[in-house]
Formats: structure tokens, C-alpha cells, sequence
């Protein structure tokens, strides 16, 4: 079955780069990322769709499945889940992708969230009083 990925979006650097990685006893070193997608397509309605998280580690293309669902009558619909992402090297290029079995005409972006579940080291804390 050929597929069709669409680019949700980018994800920057520093966000990967805060991410505290771990050790597994399979997947090796690997780091969990919180990514949610509020999107619409559209003119499109009950169609199912993946979402995915691509990067590439040491210069190989890597991908991992976040979420899956199927979009409401008017075209929307929220993904989100932890993107687990095993490496070898590091993680670079990441990418959050819609996959679909039919080519997307228009995608919009609602709101795109991405965040690592365990930062390395805590960032500076805002206090409010």
C-alpha cells in the first residue's frame, strides 16, 4: 500500500537537545517526547491517519508511530502520545508527519506541541507569588 506523508512541522534543536535520554535493555538509548497535533483537512472527513515522528540518527532516516485516529466530519482531529525515540547516536532532523493512505490537498495546523517528558538538566523555574 503506497502512503502519503505530509509535514506538520519541524521541531527545533533545543528541544531535542533538553531531552534526558535513557538506557533500555532492547532498544539501547532512547528518549520520550510528549507531541500532540490539533489539525485540519479541509473538504476531508473519516479519513484515518498516523501520526509520526521522523529524525534521523547518524545520518540514517528513522521513524516512530505516535497515534492514530480518523478525522471527524468537519475534517479535524487531535493526536497525540509519546513518541519514543530509540538512537545510536543522536536524535537530528526531527519531524512530526501526518500519514495517510490518500494525498492531502490542504493541511492546517491548528496547534503543534512537542516537549520532552524528562528534561536532562531543570530549566530555570519561574516563580509566581
Amino acid at each position: 500500500m503506497q502512503h502519503q506523508d505530509s509535514l506538520i512541522g519541524p521541531v527545533p534543536a533545543r528541544i531535542v537537545e533538553v531531552a534526558r535520554s535513557s538506557l533500555t535493555p532492547y532498544e539501547g538509548r532512547v528518549a520520550d517526547f510528549n507531541v500532540a497535533a490539533w489539525l485540519h483537512l479541509p473538504g476531508m472527513s473519516e479519513l484515518p491517519v498516523s501520526l509520526l515522528v521522523s529524525y534521523t540518527d547518524g545520518g540514517q532516516r528513522r521513524e516512530v508511530a505516535v497515534d492514530h485516529g480518523r478525522l471527524n466530519p468537519k475534517g479535524k482531529i487531535l493526536l497525540a502520545g509519546i513518541a519514543r525515540l530509540p538512537f545510536k547516536q543522536k536524535i537530528e532532523q526531527m519531524q512530526v508527519r501526518l500519514r495517510s493512505a490518500v494525498p492531502i490537498k490542504g493541511l492546517l495546523v491548528d496547534e503543534l506541541f512537542v516537549q520532552a517528558v524528562e528534561q536532562a538538566e531543570p530549566a530555570n523555574q519561574q516563580v509566581r507569588a
